[in-house]
């Protein structure tokens, strides 16, 4: 699975963005998908993931509320909705896709990743 992430950019706070991840290669609708965040000088950070249905999702608490993870499987596609963002939101996303089940927050469960893309809240 080839995945490739768009959608990042400068925005202030309180602002949207909406994140895509599209996938080539093996049956996207068979993979769990994840997003997750970087920010400089801290870990990778579960944000949220759908189930292969587009049936169950989860979310960190911190973007719950305000984000929204949702998939297109006839376009291969999987979305992050980002609203109300926050200066702390501001980190390299990357979208990530799996087989483990049910829904798994930890990087080791997810076998192929996106290149980021940056996201840059301004106060």
């Amino acid at each position: 699975v080839q995945l490739q992430a768009s959608g990042g950019g400068l925005v202030q706070a309180g602002g949207s963005l909406r994140l895509s991840c599209v996938a080539s290669g093996r049956i996207f609708s068979s993979y769990v998908m994840g997003w997750f965040r970087q920010a400089p000088g801290k870990e990778r950070e579960f944000v949220a993931a759908i189930s292969s249905s587009g049936g169950a999702t989860k979310y960190v608490d911190s973007v719950k509320g305000r984000f929204t993870i949702s998939r297109d499987n006839a376009e291969n596609t999987v979305y992050l909705q980002m609203n109300s963002l926050e200066p702390d939101d501001t980190a390299v996303y990357s979208c990530a896709a799996g087989r483990a089940v049910p829904i798994r927050r930890n990087t080791g469960d997810y076998d192929y990743w996106g290149q980021g893309t940056q996201v840059t809240v301004s106060s």
